[in-house]
């Protein structure tokens, strides 16, 4: 993969702050659709610092850092947060601490789009629909005090039936290449035309892509029991399951993410020089399978 920049480079406009950034992200992705476990928003970093380079990412890992503050960058946007858990130091002895020192140091902010960003219209899952070719798209799950649109995954219609192993193939096809590839549960032959998606981890939703009726259901970290029970549970045998990389599943929307805010901050008078990190955060580096030398 290859980092890719906004059209809206630095130029003769004004380059926003730290808090004219966070004004942005809340306008694209609002801190009231995060699920109450998460924790999204601004982790390092002052409000009233520039921010003219914005580097978005998937994870805010120390090579992403490293790309970062090499580059220049004033502002990191992760989809996932660096602290998920309260902390009771940020020593630099740990990873999680010494990830702190460096964005300070450095001069770089760092904020989280996490849930808010999986279920904010324009979103990870609408980022995926779109990507499959979906119409007809609608929330699995509703975003209490969101739009009608706004929810967990999403679930919609493929222009005409084709069969799980070329849909599959689609899938695979999209996504960022990864040493865990794609893994399907069902019949190769067997025909799809609605399909539920999920960016990032998805076996929570089963209950609600059942009850959407969806042939093939698309999401990521998939384990053995649950879906052992899901295949068991399946009507039909649907819905066929596909198991994709969790870090691929949200890769996608950073792209799109990064254009919308740049449009924002126009719209708003700034311009900043926005781009998306060229780090391929899967953790994963090798997989063995059979009838491999």
């Amino acid at each position: 993969m290859t980092g890719q920049r906004s059209d809206h480079g630095a130029g003769s406009t004004p380059p926003p702050s730290v808090g004219d950034v966070l004004l942005a992200v809340e306008e694209l992705w609002p801190e009231t659709l995060a699920e109450s476990w998460d924790a999204v928003g601004l982790v390092v970093g002052k409000p009233s610092n520039p921010a003219s380079k914005i580097l978005f990412a998937v994870d805010p890992t120390h090579e992403v850092i490293s790309e970062a503050l090499q580059w220049g960058a004033d502002l990191i946007i992760t989809h996932h947060p660096l602290m998920m858990k309260p902390v009771n130091s940020v020593a630099a002895t740990h990873f999680k601490g010494n990830a702190v020192h460096r964005l300070i140091e450095g001069g770089c902010a760092l904020t989280t789009v996490h849930t808010n960003g999986d279920s904010a219209v324009g979103g990870v899952s609408d980022v995926l629909a779109d990507a499959f070719g979906l119409v007809d798209v609608q929330p699995l799950t509703s975003s209490a005090g969101g739009l009608p649109e706004e929810g967990l995954g999403r679930v919609g219609n493929l222009s005409a039936p084709t069969t799980l192993g070329d849909f599959a193939g689609v899938v695979f096809s999209i996504l960022p290449a990864v040493a865990g590839g794609v893994r399907v549960a069902g019949d190769c032959d067997g025909l799809v035309r609605r399909v539920a998606v999920c960016g990032g981890a998805g076996d929570s939703l089963f209950d609600q892509v059942r009850a959407s009726g969806a042939d093939v259901y698309v999401t990521a970290d998939l384990r053995h029991h649950p879906v052992s029970e899901a295949r068991e549970a399946a009507s039909n045998d649907r819905p066929y399951l596909i198991d994709v990389s969790h870090f691929g599943s949200e890769w996608l929307w950073l792209t799109p993410a990064a254009a919308a805010l740049a449009h924002v901050l126009a719209d708003h008078g700034f311009d900043a020089d926005i781009r998306v990190s060229s780090v391929n955060t899967d953790p994963w580096d090798f997989v063995l399978t059979p009838g491999m030398p």
